[in-house]
């Protein structure tokens, strides 16, 4: 298979139950500009039911493929399940530690967690919650190799809520920095060669970053591309070359850090 495939991103949507109507002209011009649609994280304010059934009576007029991450807040009121269910009914793929084919090019994606970057990152030492707590960075990590693992294509997109990078959330406050993403979803993102990453969750971060080995990662959170561009439509487009076979990559084991 050959030609490539527009991805068009945006995360952070936060839909309410009063948002009816609100996204009409975005996916408007999406739907103008793209392939494929790629949603990360946050898809609604409150994780309820009723916010996701809005979101996909507004997706209604979204006649591309659709595939999502959730975030942070579709996991407030405990109903992540419903929210999940409700979509999938309206086409939306919810990827989740899983990966999908589409037209020659591969979606890997998660959520992704919290817990600083580099030399800063939180170690599992200590007190059994703050153990269990980088267990959820590792744990999301490792789904994340497993969903790259099973892509066969050249073209590979991530999608994730998390950032990955530091360099996505600079202009942040630097006391939230550990709450805003976790490097160690960084190392799969280079070992399988990502071709471009998406995250959200940090509404005043930068638009664009690196990892170490080059790849690509994009912040496309709703508030800062309006915020940062507020002539052009708040979504990123990146077009991917479609390949739908790829080698293998070579085999890694996987393992949990170790405890300090």
């Amino acid at each position: 298979m050959t030609g490539s495939v527009r991805v068009a991103a945006v995360g952070d949507l936060h839909c309410t139950k009063g948002s009816l109507g609100a996204f009409q002209t975005l996916f408007s011009r999406i739907g103008e500009s793209a392939d494929v649609l790629v949603l990360c994280g946050d898809l609604t304010d409150r994780g309820l039911a009723d916010e996701a059934r809005v979101l996909a009576k507004e997706l209604q007029a979204v006649k591309m493929p659709k595939i999502a991450v959730l975030g942070n807040h579709d996991f407030e009121s405990d109903a992540a399940a419903d929210v999940v269910e409700i979509l999938a009914h309206a086409e939306v793929t919810i990827l989740d530690g899983t990966a999908v084919e589409l037209s020659g090019v591969g979606f890997a994606g998660v959520k992704g967690f919290a817990g600083g970057f580099g030399e800063r990152a939180l170690q599992a030492w200590g007190e059994e919650p703050i153990k269990t707590f980088v267990r959820a960075a590792v744990d999301e990590a490792l789904k994340l190799e497993s969903a790259l693992a099973r892509l066969r294509t050249l073209g590979r997109v991530v999608l994730l809520h998390y950032a990955p990078v530091l360099d996505t959330v600079d202009g942040e406050p630097r006391e939230i920095y550990p709450f805003l993403g976790s490097s160690r979803l960084e190392e799969p993102l280079n070992r399988y060669a990502a071709s471009v990453v998406f995250h959200g969750h940090a509404h005043r971060g930068q638009p664009e970053g690196k990892t170490a080995g080059g790849v690509p990662v994009y912040n496309v959170a709703l508030p800062l591309l309006q915020r940062l561009y507020p002539d052009r439509s708040p979504f990123r487009v990146v077009e991917i070359p479609a390949q739908s076979t790829a080698p293998a990559p070579p085999p890694v084991t996987a393992s949990r850090e170790p405890t300090q």
